[in-house]
């Protein structure tokens, strides 16, 4: 694996492959990687010739100042994983590699309510974050395709609204959300969590589970009252959402046979917030 820590020799390097007409494959993560992270790597691997993966972690999509400073950093674990998982090429840029400007004047981005609904109604300012740091990789690697989590199902379509726009020859491939044998989703933040709490955690998926089995046999508020209450008696200490969208517009809707729907969920547990969702 190829290690670079400059948009300058990373680009000099791929213009190198890309005469040869290899396909740049890449994922985007800001380290503390997981099974997540290379179930996203292995399909990039089948899908394209290179698999570039960079580790940033962005501080213009913290709207928590101490959301940012708490956040995993492995990054001898990560480069050993990336390795032993086939990785061609690592992305490792600063602060100020990334933001030559600084990151305060930051480019602002026209991606409509999907700025101010669900995570964005709740983490103002974070996808203007991510749409900037997304933008600035993108240039930096130039690549073919990019793998995308739908663990982060809101941000994936934001990226799409904002690539479909400025990088509209930059193919989008997302992938599947990855499971603990629990259930509970994969996320870097789960690191964060003792073990009786990532024990706890892993109800959402099982509420959701259940929703899924009783969307059509039960009023969906009825169906949010309870797993709110069962959130809450498993230890969660504050639920931003539950809620049921259109998966393609996440706008609210009502269980609709021949729509498809998602179910969203976020809420904090030993002052972790963990999001997850599920297609229907």
């Amino acid at each position: 694996m190829k290690l670079f820590k400059t948009a300058a020799t990373l680009q000099e390097h791929l213009q190198k492959l890309k005469k040869q007409g290899l396909k740049i494959g890449f994922v985007p993560t800001m380290g503390a990687l997981h099974n997540g992270h290379i179930a996203l790597m292995k399909e990039c691997k089948k899908k394209s010739d290179i698999v570039v993966c960079s580790i940033f972690v962005n501080p213009t999509q913290f709207n928590d100042k101490k959301d940012f400073e708490k956040y995993p950093i492995t990054i001898e674990k990560d480069i050993f994983l990336l390795e032993t998982n086939e990785t061609d090429i690592l992305f490792l840029p600063d602060v100020d590699e990334v933001y030559k400007e600084g990151i305060h004047q930051l480019q602002h981005f026209d991606i409509g309510y999907l700025e101010k609904i669900l995570e964005g109604k709740y983490r103002p300012g974070h996808f203007q974050g991510v749409c900037n740091v997304v933008v600035r990789l993108l240039k930096c690697v130039q690549p073919d395709v990019i793998f995308l989590g739908k663990k982060d199902y809101q941000q994936y379509l934001v990226l799409k609204t904002m690539m479909d726009k400025l990088f509209p020859d930059i193919q989008i491939i997302a992938v599947n959300i990855q499971r603990e044998k629990s259930g509970l989703a994969m996320s870097s933040r789960n690191a964060r969590l003792s073990i009786n709490a990532r024990k706890d955690a892993a109800v959402i998926y099982k509420k959701l589970l259940f929703i899924k089995r009783n969307i059509f046999k039960k009023d969906f508020n009825l169906l949010k009252q309870d797993v709110a209450e069962d959130l809450l008696s498993h230890g969660f200490e504050r639920i931003d959402y539950i809620e049921l969208c259109d998966a393609s517009t996440l706008l609210s809707t009502q269980p609709v046979k021949t729509k498809k729907m998602i179910i969203l969920v976020a809420a904090f547990i030993e002052g972790v917030r963990l999001i997850d969702n599920l297609l229907l």
